[in-house]
């Protein structure tokens, strides 16, 4: 899907789109044709968030629609729109919602739910059709939109969900890599690829180690892009191609998604696919650590002491705890530039998810400042995250006694905090780093997320990004 599918610019034979909040829909109907007020009522219309009436004319052709906002002006209500109406080309003609504070960024709510709904992936399943057999209905630019805006947020999510949905047998290493060259080509990006033994030569221990096991040798992809005089934002993503756990086997109910466990990769991906398209003032580097965690003669095992980058030992309690050794190598390689601001990305445990479900991911920082600045980012992009604490008192439960560190620890409590902090031995002092460990999937579809890989808090880090050095 690409957004010029469903957003365009011809508005002739455009049908009307009315846009009403559920509280102010007896005052807008007043407003129209009486026969239009007469249809609304006889269909019970309610104007709930997502909700469809189509106006007929009077010889039967289509006259309109009015879309539901709900309550509370849902910015998702035009989230189904391009699959569910007709497959004509529809206007936004009226916004009545309930908020003044929300409904004037409505019209650029409408064009981005619009196309993020529009998505499909197609990859493996012939269709005759944009949407299975049924081609889908197309939105004319709502007026005053930044269009460009919109494109690379779209095209930044579908680079994501792209990704995470392909088949792991076409998303090993070597496929990883791939896609962070033809994203770097695209923006004249270096892109630097470092594979299998030479990880070792240098000093990429933890990454070897977790990949070694695989046919498909694992890599360290690193991307740079920018004035070297700019601030330094550095992305890490989790590039974990696909998780078996290692000798502490998954049970088959547990690998079923594990195609996704490269979804932090994806989502940095993405977000710097955004950045180089808004030419954004910073000195871009993407550092993607990409592996199968697989089950052969050489894998690692437990009890196992690994060496690291940075110098610490990790002693390995479990061997499906393999994203937070590669992040480690990596972090500890992003911080040896000492950016202005790091982040990264990480399908990191299920531990996450049972706090805080599917839908939210959990956000890690000591950075007051930028953790405020991240939860505005949130809300302003309607794309939820939630801190949680990097308790300190709970480093202990990684305590090893043949090693600095364990990588997993035994204890059955804080998975999601104990995986963050980790992470943060890898931290050097004074640097702002954010750590976010999400989902990447959708469970089930709904308005403008279809079910399958999603791009979570990517928006809100975009806008964040922005909003900081834009």
């Amino acid at each position: 899907m690409t957004t010029h599918l469903v957003l365009t610019a011809d508005a002739a034979s455009a049908l009307p789109l009315y846009a009403v909040s559920s509280p102010k829909l007896t005052e807008w109907a007043a407003t129209r044709p009486v026969s239009e007020q007469q249809w609304l009522t006889s269909t019970a219309f309610k104007a709930d968030a997502g909700a469809v009436a189509v106006l007929p004319m009077a010889d039967g052709g289509l006259a309109g629609v009015v879309v539901g906002l709900g309550k509370g002006d849902d910015p998702w209500a035009f989230g189904n729109l391009a699959k569910s109406l007709p497959p004509r080309t529809y206007t936004l003609s009226a916004v009545v919602g309930a908020s003044d504070k929300l409904a004037p960024g409505l019209p650029a709510w409408a064009a981005l739910a619009w196309a993020l709904g529009a998505y499909n992936f197609t990859r493996y399943k012939k269709t005759n059709g944009e949407n299975g057999d049924k081609p889908l209905a197309k939105l004319v630019w709502p007026a005053g939109v930044d269009k460009e805006s919109i494109e690379r947020r779209v095209t930044a999510a579908v680079l994501t969900r792209d990704l995470v949905n392909t088949a792991p047998a076409d998303m090993m290493p070597s496929h990883l890599g791939d896609a962070v060259k033809a994203v770097g080509k695209a923006f004249d990006a270096t892109v630097r690829e470092i594979v299998g033994e030479d990880l070792l030569a240098q000093n990429y221990p933890m990454i070897h180690a977790v990949g070694r096991a695989s046919s498909v040798a694992p890599r360290l992809l690193d991307l740079v892009w920018g004035n070297a005089a700019h601030p330094k934002v550095t992305l890490v993503g989790k590039g974990i191609c696909f998780d078996t756990g290692g000798l502490d086997l998954k049970p088959a109910s547990s690998m079923a998604l594990m195609k996704k466990d490269m979804g932090g990769a994806a989502t940095v991906l993405g977000l710097a696919q955004a950045i180089m398209a808004a030419k954004l003032p910073v000195r871009l580097r993407v550092l993607i650590p990409a592996a199968e965690n697989a089950v052969s003669a050489n894998a690692f095992r437990p009890s196992d002491v690994l060496n690291t980058r940075k110098g610490i030992t990790v002693e390995i309690g479990n061997t499906d705890a393999e994203g937070r050794l590669v992040l480690a190598d990596a972090l500890t390689d992003a911080c040896s530039e000492k950016p202005d601001l790091l982040i990264d990305c990480a399908t990191l445990t299920g531990a996450a998810r049972t706090a805080l479900g599917p839908d939210l991911p959990a956000m890690f920082t000591d950075d007051e400042t930028l953790a405020a600045d991240m939860m505005q980012a949130s809300a302003d992009t309607f794309d939820p995250v939630w801190r949680l604490p990097l308790w300190a008192p709970y480093r202990k439960m990684l305590d090893s006694k043949v090693a600095d560190i364990n990588n997993a620890g035994d204890s059955p409590f804080a998975g999601a905090i104990t995986a963050a902090l980790f992470l943060k031995e890898f931290i050097e002092p004074n640097i702002s780093w954010v750590h976010f460990d999400l989902y990447a999937w959708n469970r089930s579809s709904r308005p403008g997320r279809p079910e399958g890989g999603e791009a979570y808090a990517q928006r809100a880090l975009m806008a964040l990004i922005e909003k900081r050095y834009g």
